[in-house]
């Protein structure tokens, strides 16, 4: 009897053991609230068996001072800004990637963005999604083709009806577009330009406001148009409302992209990578495209395989080409000036 008790302890322990064990097996991720849909998520943890600790937050200097106060090893997976990867690279907190584990010849040739992404020829981060901050509107409220002039979109016509996006660098780079300025050529001296466009859009906006804020306002009728909106803020509106849109102005537009990377002192690094794999797999991004807190496009075309005709109507999918033809990438100042545009745009939301 006490042999068969002992036994029987023996496997209790060795099971109590086992499963702590298991219990322990966990991924850490700093991420966009995008990737915090379970429909997301789960798939990967069951895979896997393990747990995905997501922490969310908002601009890229947040995500920075984060690491900066957590221990080595307390972070494995960065979503962050595809614009600014190359500050997260300065600041050596990225793992190199294997590009011949990343299914980069299957993205929009326009989004794999090794300029963004790479540095002295390491990749270091891969583009997972990507969208427009343009023109979101009401279609029953305005007049559609006035929205294909960003001059008219923000004119006294559309006063205290407008809402606009708080963040300086697209709406800027759609103010730096209205005037003909490329985004990837701004300088300090066509801030005076950028800066009284700026000005006429404010004076005739209701509010500058966040992401929920402004989605918020448009479902509400509180405003009629988002200046720096687009699809991610009206696709998960459109089933109930479907009057609410956005459009490419002739002018053009500004295109963001998220990139996501592990981390370089990441202490499950093999699993970190499999996660970038699965977040970059057709069935992956699917689920990243259409996830309840933003819709956007997928870097890897073949997600199109995994998606509705319904869902790939709302992304604009056949229109891709078009879109990215007439697009352009977020302004990229340097430090100087970056300060100097973060001044203008605190100028601007104080008129």
């Amino acid at each position: 009897m006490k042999t068969a008790i002992a036994r029987l302890l023996g496997t209790t322990m060795l099971g109590l053991a086992a499963g702590a064990a298991a219990a322990q097996e966990e991924l850490n991720a700093l991420v966009w609230c995008d990737h915090t849909d379970p429909k997301l998520i789960e798939p990967f943890e069951e895979e896997h068996g393990v747990t995905v600790n997501l922490r969310e937050y908002e601009g890229t200097g947040a995500a920075l001072a984060l690491l900066e106060q957590s221990r080595p090893g307390d972070w494995d997976v960065l979503v962050i800004d595809g614009i600014d990867v190359f500050r997260a690279v300065e600041a050596g907190i990225l793992a190199p990637l294997p590009e011949d584990e990343l299914p980069e010849a299957d993205f929009f040739p326009e989004v794999v963005m090794k300029e963004n992404n790479s540095a002295d020829g390491v990749t270091y981060a891969v583009t997972e999604k990507f969208g427009y901050n343009t023109i979101s509107y009401n279609a029953e409220a305005v007049d559609p083709a006035d929205m294909q002039d960003l001059s008219t979109v923000w004119s006294d016509k559309y006063e205290g009806r407008i809402t606009i996006y708080d963040y300086y660098l697209p709406v800027m780079g759609l103010a730096a577009l209205a005037s003909g300025i490329d985004t990837a050529d701004i300088t300090a001296d066509d801030l005076e330009t950028i800066g009284g466009v700026m000005s006429d859009m404010r004076a005739n906006a209701a509010s500058v406001a966040g992401v929920v804020a402004a989605q918020t306002a448009l479902a509400t009728g509180e405003v009629d148009i988002v200046v720096g909106g687009g699809e991610w803020l009206t696709a998960v509106l459109q089933e109930e409302q479907p009057e609410l849109t956005w459009t490419i102005p002739d002018e053009g537009a500004v295109r963001w992209s998220q990139s996501i990377g592990v981390l370089a002192d990441s202490e499950k690094p093999d699993l970190a990578l499999e996660f970038v794999k699965y977040i970059v797999s057709p069935e992956g991004q699917a689920r990243l495209a259409t996830s309840s807190c933003f819709w956007g496009m997928p870097a890897n075309m073949k997600a199109g395989e995994h998606l509705t005709d319904a869902q790939k109507e709302v992304l604009r999918w056949d229109a891709q080409e078009t879109y990215l033809a007439n697009t352009q990438l977020y302004p990229a100042p340097d430090t100087d000036l970056d300060i100097e545009m973060q001044d203008l745009w605190l100028e601007t939301l104080q008129q």
